[in-house]
Formats: structure tokens, C-alpha cells, sequence
């Protein structure tokens, strides 16, 4: 009966109506943990996000792909139940956990029925504090991770990523994947999965989003119950990343027919008073659509490729503008001399009142479909508290999208938009293209 419900949860959820109309409370915890609430009673059912910022940033020196290890174990087997237990409770539940790590955090999906929620709580706390980190769970969950690392060293778009980050980043977190490498990951210890654990899962880091059928008063006491006896304090965060890069080519040689290119500069914070300026600009830019200036150049009017975009990398210790295109070798050069004359173009002459109307009504349009289910409601949330926004900002977006004039834009496209710094790394058998370092 319990997953019957459950999943006509899922169902009612994914027809609700999208909602932009979102009432937020914040929550303190009689512990002194905060959280945002988005209560909604009508069906009885629960969404808890939590994120630990700093996520696989956080990794020790020499210890590259611990956290991501560690993120893969959470849910192999806690206190007293091993990794099939563990599995056997949650779907005794009709719960549903996720855990994944980025760069910048580590984030904890929950799911759960109002009848259910004491129990499932209990299972997710012993998750987070009583990971058992088991011998044949680690070297199982080793040799994923070890093969997605062999995998992406012939995935062209991996190398393309790993050598831009690689350069734009060098020594900062960022400069590496987070996944580690065939050697880090294969001399991690138990001792470095239990002090990775440490170091990223304490309540310094820690962000929360509830949305569904609970009262801040419960979710208060909620909270305390899962979150109290975590550690204070974890490792602390790395310090911003240093863009030195100039401007010009790098060439990674790959035997295939097609070369795929990363491009990028220095970007905008999103604390900067011209950010929703930015934000506007690049989407007539490249913002991925097909009436963006770089895919109507590039591929509507030569056929130089499938796809090309930009958008504007918001990391929380660096800022870039950063693109992306794929095209056959003989053509990538020519693809590259395109994107470089709209990136001229757009710092010379900013963008046409016409693209300007669009682009915001594509902008303010597209944003209540992400309020489409209470799980992604609550990432929002989340992602709204770690990047510094206020709790007002749903309410107040499109009216920032909309007070962006022509003006605005030109004005930030002179100071942001540098096609002198923008550097391309390509990995291929590119045609015509020489590289500059």
C-alpha cells in the first residue's frame, strides 16, 4: 500500500501546475539550524534538500577523489544494515534518497511519505552520521569510479573539459576532476573515505530546503533530530581560483572526425550589480536556444555545426563566460572565426531592441516551468540560499530580467565581453588551426 502511494505521489506531482507563486518561511530550528519552507499539505508527502558546500572542492591535498568515493558510499550500508539492508529499508519506505557531489557541493535528495517520515528520517540520519564505509562496498564502488575515469579519457568532450579546466584553473580544485585520477583513486584508504567525510559533512556547510506536508514547527524539530549531532565545523573553503589565461588556441590531438572546442574568459559575479545584465546579453549571445546569435552564425547560416552555446559559468570561486561547439576538423576553423566575430560584434554594438524583447520574454517565460514538483522546488530553494540570494528573489527575478534596457547591455558587453582574451581549446585533428601555445 505504502508504494502504491507512493508512487501516485510521483504521478500527481509531475501534473501539478507549474508555479512561480512560491511562499517561502524561514526556518531556525530550537538547535539553531535554518531552513527554507515552502509548505504545501494538500498531498502527503515531503521533499528535503540538503547541501554541503564546498562539495569535492574540499578534497585534502594528494587525496583528488575522495569525496566523490565517499559521496558513492553514503547509501552502501549504515549502522546496522549493510548495503542490501540499507536498500531493503528505503524501499520498505517508499522513500527515495540520492546523493551526488559537483564541485561546489554535495547535495542530499530526499523523499517521503508524512506517514513514513519519522522512519525515514531515522534511516537518512544513520546514513549521514553511521556510514559503514564497508571493505567490499569501497573496492565495488572503486572500480565504478575507476572506470568512468578510463571512459573519459577517450570521451573527446571529457578531454575538452578536463583540459580547459586544467588550464583556466590550474592548482585550484577546479583545475582537476573531481572524480580523481587512476592513481589518487586507487591509493585511497578507509581512513581517507571516513576523513573525507569529515570534511565536507558538518554543519558549516550546511544549506536546507523542505517543501511539502509539514509545519516549520515539525520540520524545527525535524531538523534538530537529523542534523544535531553532526560535527560543527568541517575543512575549510579554497580560496578563489586565479584566471590568468590569454587569449588564443589550445590544440589536445584525438584521432576523430569531429573536434569539439571549449571557449571561454573571465565572467561576472553574481553578486555584480550587472549580472542580470550579463544574463540577459548572453542569451541572445549563444543561450543555447535557435534564435541566439551564435547558433543562427554558426549553424543556420554555414552549417558549421550541430549545436554551439554560451552561458555564463557562476562557480562559487570563479566566475567565467564559457562556450561550446562541435564541428567536422576541415570546418572547426571556420566555426572558430564565426564565434569570435559575434563576440566582436556583440562588445562593438551591443543587441537590437527586437532581440532584447525576445530575449526577455523567452527569459521571464521559461522560469515558472521550473517550479513543476516539490523535489525541484526544494533544489531551487537550496541553490537559491548557497548562491547568496535573498528569500524574496522568485518573487523579484523577471522583474530584474525586465529592467534590463539595450543600454545595460551594451554598456556590460564593452566591459565583459573581451574577444582578445577569449581562449579555445580543441580537441580533434582540427584542419587549418594553429595553436598559439
Amino acid at each position: 500500500m505504502i508504494r502504491l502511494a507512493f508512487a501516485l505521489t510521483g504521478l500527481l506531482f509531475a501534473a501539478l501546475p507549474a508555479r512561480a507563486a512560491v511562499e517561502i518561511q524561514e526556518v531556525v530550528s530550537p538547535g539553531g539550524i535554518t531552513a527554507w519552507l515552502v509548505e504545501e499539505h494538500s498531498i502527503p508527502f515531503v521533499a528535503l534538500e540538503l547541501q554541503f558546500k564546498g562539495g569535492a572542492s574540499l578534497d585534502a591535498a594528494g587525496k583528488r577523489g575522495a569525496i566523490n568515493l565517499m559521496t558513492g558510499l553514503i547509501e552502501e550500508g549504515a549502522g546496522d544494515l549493510d548495503a542490501q539492508g540499507f536498500a531493503e529499508a528505503v524501499e520498505s519506505l517508499a522513500a527515495r534518497f540520492s546523493f551526488d557531489v559537483f564541485d561546489d557541493g554535495l547535495s542530499i535528495s530526499a523523499q517521503f511519505l508524512t506517514e513514513t517520515r519519522e522512519a525515514s528520517v531515522a534511516l537518512l540520519k544513520s546514513a549521514l552520521t553511521e556510514p559503514r564505509f564497508d571493505d567490499d562496498a569501497i573496492e565495488r564502488v572503486r572500480q565504478q569510479v575507476l572506470s568512468i575515469i578510463r571512459s573519459d579519457a577517450t570521451d573527446p568532450d571529457e578531454i575538452a573539459s578536463q583540459a580547459f579546466d586544467g588550464l583556466f584553473f590550474g592548482d585550484h580544485p577546479y583545475g582537476s576532476s573531481l572524480n580523481g585520477t587512476l592513481e589518487s583513486v586507487g591509493a585511497l584508504t578507509r581512513d581517507d573515505i571516513v576523513a573525507a567525510h569529515d570534511r565536507v559533512i558538518s554543519r558549516d556547510h550546511l544549506f536546507v530546503a523542505a517543501v511539502g506536508d509539514i509545519t516549520a514547527e515539525e520540520l524545527g524539530a525535524m531538523l534538530d533530530d537529523l542534523l544535531g549531532d553532526l560535527p560543527a565545523s568541517g575543512a575549510p573553503e579554497p580560496a578563489l581560483a586565479e584566471i590568468g589565461v590569454a587569449g588564443g588556441i589550445t590544440v589536445v590531438p584525438f584521432e576523430t572526425p569531429q573536434s569539439v572546442a571549449i571557449f571561454g574568459h573571465s565572467g561576472i559575479a553574481r553578486d555584480d550589480p550587472d549580472f542580470f545584465a550579463a544574463f540577459v546579453m548572453n542569451q541572445i549571445l549563444g543561450g543555447g536556444n535557435f534564435s541566439s546569435r551564435l547558433m543562427e552564425e554558426v549553424r543556420e547560416k554555414r552549417g558549421l555545426t550541430y549545436g554551439v552555446y554560451s552561458y555564463l559559468m557562476d562557480k562559487d570561486y570563479a566566475d567565467l563566460v564559457v562556450g561550446r561547439v562541435a564541428s567536422a576538423n576541415d570546418r572547426i576553423a571556420d566555426a572558430i572565426a564565426v564565434i569570435k566575430d559575434e563576440w566582436a560584434r556583440v562588445a562593438a554594438e551591443g543587441v537590437s531592441d527586437a532581440e532584447l524583447a525576445d530575449a526577455k520574454t523567452y527569459l521571464t517565460g521559461a522560469y515558472p516551468l521550473r517550479f513543476d514538483g516539490n523535489a525541484r522546488i526544494a533544489g531551487l530553494l537550496v541553490g537559491m540560499q548557497t548562491a547568496g540570494l535573498p528569500i524574496d528573489y522568485i518573487a523579484t527575478r523577471n522583474d530584474k530580467v525586465n529592467a534590463v534596457t539595450a543600454e545595460d547591455i551594451r554598456r556590460v558587453a564593452a566591459r565583459l565581453i573581451d574577444p582578445e582574451a577569449l581562449h579555445f581549446v580543441v580537441v580533434g585533428q582540427p584542419e587549418g588551426l594553429e595553436a598559439t601555445n
